[in-house]
Order: structure tokens, then C-alpha cells, then sequence
């Protein structure tokens, strides 16, 4: 299945924020957990995610610092702050609303349905 453009590069914000939350993570791994998570969906590259992160950091909703590996090789690290969470969840409030429209917009029982996969907000 080809993920077009456009829904990468609306979802790759809370995508980030959301592996960030998990923990501190280097660009590498970023890129090894998206497609990961996506169960090889999604490959993302260095020209979508850098630039992606340089935003985050700009925005507040990030922090990098630089660490060694285990490997003893220099790696960029980045976390995400608390503003960062705060973006996280109203970007979640955000896609429930849009994937709650989506399964109401397109009949049921079709090859168009959709799992219930997102919890709903209490």
C-alpha cells in the first residue's frame, strides 16, 4: 500500500511527539520505530524527519542534547517537554475528531470500515 504525502506529513507531527513520549529517542531509532509501528507502512527519510525535528525544537515542543552510545559513537538525543505533551494530546483530540468523521463518513461493513482502534477521550 502506497500512504500518500499529504497524510505522511499531517501525521508525522503527533507521530514524532507520540514516540518521543514513550522516551528520549536519536533520529535513527525515530525512523526505525515509525516504521516499526506502521508494520513497515511507513519509511520515512532523513529529509522528512530533520527538518521535522529542527521544527519541533524551534516550536518548544522538543529538546536535544548530545550523548554518547553505548557504541561510544556521538548521537543527537531529543525528549519532548511539557509543551510538547500539551501539543501531543490536543493533536490526538485532533485525529479522534478526524477518524471519528472518517468511520461515520464511509458505509460500515465495507472494505472502507475501520477498527475501533483509537480509544475515546473520558
Amino acid at each position: 500500500m502506497h500512504v500518500t504525502k499529504d497524510l505522511v506529513a499531517a501525521s508525522a507531527t503527533p507521530m514524532v511527539l507520540g514516540i518521543l513520549a514513550e522516551d528520549e529517542n536519536y533520529g535513527y531509532a525515530i525512523l526505525k520505530r515509525v516504521n516499526e509501528l506502521s508494520g513497515g507502512e511507513l519509511t520515512w527519510t532523513d529529509g522528512l524527519l530533520y527538518p521535522l525535528l529542527h521544527r519541533l525544537e524551534r516550536h518548544g515542543h522538543i529538546e536535544a542534547n548530545w550523548g554518547t552510545a553505548p557504541n561510544g559513537r556521538r548521537r543527537k538525543y531529543y525528549r519532548i517537554t511539557e509543551r510538547g505533551r500539551a501539543e501531543l494530546a490536543d493533536q490526538r483530540r485532533q485525529w479522534v475528531v478526524v477518524f471519528e468523521a472518517l468511520k461515520q463518513s464511509w458505509p460500515s461493513g465495507g472494505p472502507l470500515s475501520l477498527p475501533a482502534v483509537l480509544p475515546r477521550e473520558a
